[in-house]
Order: structure tokens, then C-alpha cells, then sequence
């Protein structure tokens, strides 16, 4: 019964390392492919991206605060 548990997390184990292997390496390769692409858009995407989460972690904050403050909650500062 005890074999069980560890063959299973050597079979998680395993797929996933070759999940990665591949995945990073089908990247790796289309990255050779596209050596076109030009840094200036991927840098911007990034920017887009990262402004985004920002607005989203604010958004998330803002939201929070106001339920439990509806909720009845105090959340003054000392």
C-alpha cells in the first residue's frame, strides 16, 4: 500500500520534467525561428501587461476594503 503513493509521485515527477523539457525547448526553437521579432513591442506587451496587474491589484485592494467596510468589518487605522 505504501508503493503506491510513491510510484505515483515518480510517474508526477517524471511527466511533468518532460512537460517542461519540451515545452521550454518548442520556445527555444520558435524563438530561433523568429528572430525577427523586435524588442520594442516585446518591452511595450510587457509594460501593457505589467500595468495591468497593477490596476488589477488595486482594483482588488479598493474592493476588498469596501466589503468588509459594508460588511461591518472596522478597518481604521490605530
Amino acid at each position: 500500500m505504501n508503493a503506491v503513493p510513491i510510484t505515483f509521485a515518480i510517474f508526477k515527477v517524471l511527466v511533468l520534467s518532460l512537460g517542461m523539457f519540451f515545452a521550454v525547448k518548442w520556445h527555444y526553437d520558435r524563438g530561433q525561428k523568429d528572430k525577427n521579432q523586435k524588442t520594442v513591442v516585446v518591452v511595450l506587451t510587457s509594460i501593457k501587461v505589467g500595468a495591468a496587474f497593477v490596476a488589477a491589484a488595486f482594483l482588488m485592494l479598493f474592493l476588498t476594503f469596501e466589503i468588509g467596510t459594508r460588511m461591518g468589518l472596522d478597518l481604521t487605522m490605530p
